[in-house]
């Protein structure tokens, strides 16, 4: 069954409702690989990708199984879209209420007029997403294993006076030598004291003797993100800071071996926080503990006080504790895992334990 169908089953979708999707991630899910621009219009019989000339061919190509349905200056997307429902006979729109904008959800309204209703989709294409299927995890393994190695390779070439641009270059060069299409997202570098910036951005600071250094990474192969962040020590790090890289350690291991299908995300992110409070640093962890992982590089469900979801087999998630103290650094560590019944398997597999380099 493919995406698209397992989608039309999900809404029951009758002979008289059509989903127009606009996300890009969930363009991509839904037509098994067309990345480009545009939209996907999917009734209970069909999946059209409405695009322009600069992406037909790559549509065709990318997703054999979808029509595809060109636009251009007299027929712009909206346009199209309302020829295909005068085709099918389609008198209501189920639409990403969570992603289109005001403006392009007026201008569909308008292009389809007031006799045609809309509700909301209410996540649905990402609600399937959460349970990866085999070749997904293949993928992901592949795109793992590459922040893997170059965690590895990067590390000899780390030395004082190479600043965090350096650094974020050198990490970078390597995944893509090694298979990557591109990074998951901005690579975060955080030396010394810019470590207690959660998503500190690389900058002109030169790397010292002591300092710690998080690196938190990720590639996108074959449209599927990887999530990895570890923390090594240049030189001899101040007894506070092994302290600190003790405690995440010890609550990044504890998160990880709890991770089970069945288990509530609140209770997994308590486990830490409890931990991490325990040891004298409370209030210094106030981001989640993890986030689903896939197409995009955060999904839902998550590790959070906020979401009790249950977590299930297939799920991708990380679990990344990290302690943040200002004017002094911080630790981060990351490993994404694929959850399975009564246990899970970390696809990130990079050593964890503290590097004096």
């Amino acid at each position: 069954m493919t995406a698209s169908e397992k989608l039309a089953e999900l809404l029951r979708l009758n002979a008289n409702t059509a989903v127009v999707v606009h996300d890009p991630a969930n363009m991509f899910y839904l037509t098994e690989g067309y990345a480009g621009e545009g939209m996907v219009y999917i009734t209970a019989s069909r999946t059209v990708i409405v695009t322009d000339f600069r992406y037909t061919e790559a549509a065709e190509k990318d997703a054999p199984s979808a029509e595809v349905v060109m636009t251009d200056r007299e027929h712009p997307g909206t346009k199209r879209i309302a020829e295909l429902c005068a085709q099918d006979g389609i008198t209501e729109i189920l639409f990403e209420s969570n992603y289109l904008s005001v403006d392009s959800y007026e201008k569909l309204r308008e292009a389809l007029g007031d006799e045609m209703s809309f509700a909301p989709l209410e996540q649905a294409p990402q609600k399937l997403r959460q349970i990866k299927t085999p070749a997904e995890i293949v993928t992901m393994r592949k795109a793992a294993a590459i922040t893997s190695e170059a965690f590895d390779a990067v590390l000899p070439k780390i030395r004082p006076g190479m600043t965090e641009k350096e650094l974020r270059l050198e990490l970078e060069s390597i995944m893509y030598r090694l298979g990557m299409d591109a990074p998951a997202f901005d690579t975060i570098i955080a030396s010394g004291v810019n470590g207690s910036l959660p998503h500190a951005v690389p900058g002109d600071r030169k790397l010292q003797k002591g300092d710690m250094i998080t690196m938190d990474f990720g590639a996108r192969v074959g449209g599927y993100c990887s999530d990895m962040t570890r923390t090594v020590a240049l030189g001899e790090p101040s007894p506070e800071m092994k302290k600190v890289y003790n405690t995440v350690y010890r609550a990044q291991a504890m998160c990880e071996a709890a991770l089970a299908a069945g288990k509530n995300c609140f209770d997994i992110d308590r486990l830490a926080r409890d931990y991490i409070d325990s040891q004298g640093y409370a209030g210094r962890f106030g981001h989640g503990l993890g986030h689903c992982v896939g197409i995009d590089i955060h999904e839902d469900p998550r590790l959070s006080p906020g979401c009790h979801d249950i977590l299930k087999a297939g799920m991708v998630i990380t679990v990344e504790p990290g302690i943040y103290l200002p004017g002094v650094g911080g630790v981060r560590i990351e490993n994404t895992c694929l959850v399975k019944e009564g246990g899970s398997e970390p696809l990130t597999t990079a050593r964890k334990e503290l590097i004096i380099l």
